[in-house]
């Protein structure tokens, strides 16, 4: 009963989210079965198979050392800070950006990243049916997490038009950063958090089909190169790399100050007109329904919704501490399911850090285009995040 419940959400979700999308009769429906018969064979490979763990674990060791290299130069300027055992949100998540940033730069300026962009998006593009730069940046920001990728592309997304800028922000919601891995790992199973990350990405791509279907022409469908003019000498390059990761960093870490305040005020004033309310409370109770279609029974359905609430209004780092206290007492596909709901950047602070990067890396006339459609992020964060625990869950009992 709970399996065919937990099936029944998978259609749930895609529904709701086709009602949802403006352009209903532009959505196509080959290539997002095509998606789903691939992502179901990818999740039985990566739980149901040593190999397909190993290379998951091979692939992560690589953006680890990338994040182990930017610590270096972090620990260089505040060595009593990176000597603790935790260390804040903006040294661990967003002074890497710098270095993460720069070394992306140097694969471009050598050509080699452009090179990734044509070959592996063509090959993500034949199942998915999407432009290349689409499908690559699908697979980009499954370990680079969704700042990091936008400023990778940035180049990419200077020439693009406004219905496609607004794809990748929608998709940037769905997914994680490389540098936060390990205190993922720190606090609940490692399996559904390498499970979640490459289901979040193709999910990503299902949702953005339905919720902003485009069509792009064959000719559009090229990976910008600038051109030679335009190329500075390779010390210019890297030190104008550093200055944009750093200029991403504050507007970034502004956002996410601002939006976790705001989360804050707002509880004050709820608390004042019903004693112990907050919004955290308030999404626990809408998310309910959802709960329930993941397979749950009602104590744990109850329990996963308010972690689902706890994430969208603050983070996932606090659901998932709260998690982590309830491991022992939780059966394996309630563990699942909630590891892999929370295993993304999902929630209205993420709104902001998408907007922001927008707003440093392309002109604020580009950026409006996430502020027109804070819904859209915001329903397709959600509904990949449902999407892939219910995935999960249907193979872990």
């Amino acid at each position: 009963m709970y399996f065919l419940l937990n099936l029944l959400g998978v259609f749930v979700v895609l529904g709701v989210v086709f009602l949802c999308s403006p352009n209903k009769k532009e959505v196509k429906w080959r290539p997002i079965v095509s998606l789903i018969v691939v992502e179901l064979l990818i999740t039985w490979f990566m739980l149901g198979t040593t190999i397909g763990s190993w290379v998951i674990n091979k692939i992560a060791s690589f953006f680890t050392w990338l994040i182990a290299c930017a610590s270096e130069g972090i620990a260089f300027v505040f060595p009593s800070v990176m000597a603790n055992e935790t260390v804040d949100f903006f040294f661990s998540a967003l002074l890497p950006i710098i270095f993460v940033v720069t070394f992306f730069d140097i694969l471009s300026y050598f050509g080699i990243l452009t090179w990734i962009i044509d070959k592996v998006g063509w090959v993500i593009s034949k199942v998915s049916r999407l432009p290349k730069l689409e499908s690559f940046f699908s697979i980009q920001m499954m370990f680079l997490g969704n700042t990091e990728a936008l400023a990778v592309i940035r180049d990419q997304l200077s020439v693009l038009k406004d219905n496609r800028l607004l794809t990748f922000g929608i998709m940037s919601m769905s997914s994680i950063s490389g540098s936060i891995i390990g205190a993922y790992l720190s606090m609940v199973p490692a399996e559904y958090v390498f499970s979640a990350i490459p289901i979040n990405c193709l999910n990503a791509l299902i949702l953005v089909s339905i919720l902003n279907p485009i069509h792009v022409p064959k000719e559009e469908d090229i990976i910008y190169v600038p051109p030679k003019s335009e190329k500075k000498d390779f010390f210019s390059t890297i030190s104008n790399s550093m200055l944009v990761g750093m200029n991403m960093v504050i507007v970034i870490l502004a956002m996410v100050i601002g939006y976790v305040a705001l989360t804050a005020g707002l509880n004050g004033i709820l608390g004042v007109i019903v004693d112990g309310l907050t919004i955290q409370k308030i999404f626990s109770v809408m998310f309910s329904p959802f709960a329930f279609l993941l397979g749950l029974t009602g104590h744990d359905a109850m329990y996963v919704a308010q972690l689902m609430g706890i994430k969208l209004a603050t983070n996932e780092f606090v659901a998932m501490m709260d998690l982590k206290n309830n491991l022992d007492t939780l059966p394996p596909h309630t563990i699942a399911v909630a590891t892999t709901f929370l295993t993304s950047f999902a929630n209205f602070s993420t709104v902001g850090m998408i907007y922001g990067t927008y707003n440093s890396v392309l002109s604020e006339g580009k950026s409006a285009i996430i502020g027109k459609n804070v819904w859209k992020l915001l329903v397709s964060g959600v509904a990949v995040s449902l999407l892939s625990a219910m995935i999960v869950g249907l193979f872990v009992w």
